[in-house]
């Protein structure tokens, strides 16, 4: 049981990303890891993970997640997405204890959050995270994965150079017990077809570990091009789990935004 002194950021698009009530938040989730492909492979380190609401990306996402299933869990995870609601430079930690969403409570890692502080790039905002998605929709999915034994380091990233994320990845790199996990969409409101297009250059500069990508081709750019650079100094090696789009996961293929997940493990697959 959490104490009743946390500060709290409290879920801001639960009921609209996704179920606002825990027992169908619970069984939806459960539904998308069970439909998604077997697990397979070593390890990960690090994830790339979509953010829209589950009805469009959510079954990409589950099949990354769905890695974390077996095997050894991490017991802290380093979370970054991008800035949608509010404009800074740097990268933002929020300025409280916890954060909720309808299964329950996640702390703030103190001592990531303390290492994250120190870096000139880092502040603490709660504003930036007052009403984001991007980091708020991946927690109900590591919170069903990890259970109730993980911490978070949650960093929202707004305008920041690819070294200064890198350089906060760095420090917050750790070992076998962090996890990695990267936030962001791909193309956005683009023709099926054009989307389909772009997604894959995109998949194949990921693949490359090509930290050149653009906003237009991933809403969370910033965050990516800097876990690039660092999969690559580290030898990361990346395998793709899925890439899809919303009109092949809602139907409306008129305009659709671009989703894909992604493994990077440190050991040979």
């Amino acid at each position: 049981m959490q104490p009743s002194n946390l500060r709290v950021r409290p879920a801001a698009v639960a009921g609209r990303f996704y179920p606002g009530e825990r027992a169908a938040l619970a069984a939806e989730l459960d539904a998308m890891l069970a439909a998604a492909p077997a697990a397979s492979g070593p390890r990960p380190k690090a994830l790339i993970v979509p953010h829209a609401g589950y009805v469009y990306s959510g079954p990409i996402a589950a099949s990354a997640y769905k890695l974390l299933l077996s095997g050894p869990k991490p017991r802290r995870v380093v979370l970054l997405g991008p800035a949608h609601t509010v404009a800074f430079r740097g990268l933002a930690l929020p300025d409280v204890d916890a954060l909720a969403t309808p299964l329950g409570q996640v702390r703030v890692d103190p001592e990531g959050a303390e290492i994250a502080r120190a870096l000139p790039q880092v502040l603490r905002s709660s504003e930036a995270h007052a009403r984001e998605h991007s980091l708020e929709v991946q927690i109900p999915f590591l919170q069903r994965v990890l259970g109730d034994d993980f911490t978070l380091v949650p960093l929202v990233v707004g305008h920041a150079t690819t070294a200064e994320v890198a350089d906060v990845l760095a420090a917050l790199w750790g070992d076998d017990d962090t996890l990695i996990v990267i936030s962001t969409d791909l193309s956005h409101y683009l023709s099926y077809e054009d989307a389909q297009a772009i997604d894959a250059t995109t998949a194949r500069q990921i693949l490359a570990l090509d930290d050149s990508l653009d906003s237009d081709q991933a809403c969370g750019a910033h965050a990516v091009r800097g876990f690039l650079q660092a999969a690559r100094e580290r030898r990361l090696l990346p395998r793709m789990l899925d890439l899809r789009n919303s009109g092949d996961t809602a139907g409306d293929r008129r305009r659709v935004v671009g989703y894909a997940s992604f493994a990077f493990s440190q050991e040979a697959a």
